[in-house]
C-alpha cells in the first residue's frame, strides 16, 4: 500500500525568499507553490505589446507598467496568494526593491489554452477582490478578443467584449488608452 505524499506549504518570507534564487516562476495559494508554465512567442508579444503601449502613455505620469517578474499580493480573508500577471499598471507603487506590488489599478492577463480554466476561474476572481484594481483585461491569444473587466462607482465590476483589430479599450481610471491594433500588432492569428 503506497500513502499519498505530504504537502509542504511555505512561509509568506520563504516563499519570497525562494523566488530570489528560483529558475523558473512560481505562484504562491495560501502557502502551497506551484509552477508556472512558460508562455508561447504569442502571449510573450502581447504581453510586451501591453507594456510599450501603455509604458509609453504612462510616461511622466504617477502610474507605471510592471511586466511578469513583478508579483501581486492579494491578501484575501482565508488566505494569501502571490501571482505573476502578464503585466500590471500601479499607480501606487510599494518601495523599489520589493518582488511584488499589492496596489494595482490595471492587470492585463494573457490567455492560452494551458491556464484558460484557472486564468478565467481562480485567477480572475482573486484580482477582483483587490480594492485598488480598477480594471481587469483578459486577453485572448489566438483572436483580436479582450474581456474587460471594469470597477463601477458602486464598487461592483461590470464585464465588457472589445474585439476586432479597430477596437481601442479606453482606460480613463489611468489616463490612457489601449488600441487592439497595438496589442496585437506583429500576431498572426490561425484562420477562423
Amino acid at each position: 500500500m503506497t500513502g499519498l505524499g505530504k504537502t509542504h506549504f511555505l512561509s509568506i518570507e520563504d516563499y519570497l525568499a525562494g523566488e530570489e534564487n528560483s529558475p523558473f516562476k512560481r505562484e504562491y495559494l495560501g502557502g502551497a507553490v506551484h509552477a508556472k508554465a512558460g508562455g508561447s512567442a504569442d502571449h510573450a508579444a502581447i504581453s510586451a505589446n501591453a507594456i510599450v503601449s501603455l509604458g509609453g502613455q504612462l510616461r511622466g505620469k504617477p502610474c507605471r507598467t510592471f511586466t511578469s517578474d513583478l508579483k501581486v499580493r492579494i491578501d484575501l480573508p482565508e488566505h494569501t496568494r502571490f501571482y505573476d500577471p502578464d503585466v500590471q499598471v500601479v499607480c501606487q507603487p510599494g518601495a523599489g526593491d520589493t518582488r511584488y506590488q499589492d496596489r494595482p489599478s490595471v492587470i492585463v492577463e494573457v490567455l492560452s489554452e494551458s491556464t484558460r480554466r484557472i486564468d478565467l476561474g481562480e485567477k480572475k476572481d482573486a484580482y477582483l477582490a483587490i480594492p485598488t484594481l480598477k480594471v481587469l483585461l483578459l486577453v485572448e491569444s489566438d483572436q483580436p478578443s479582450v474581456l474587460v473587466y471594469r470597477r463601477g462607482p458602486e464598487g461592483g465590476f461590470t464585464r465588457e467584449l472589445v474585439e476586432g483589430p479597430a477596437a481601442v479599450i479606453d482606460l480613463p481610471e489611468i489616463e490612457a488608452s489601449l488600441p487592439l491594433a497595438d496589442l496585437f500588432e506583429g500576431v498572426v492569428f490561425p484562420p477562423s
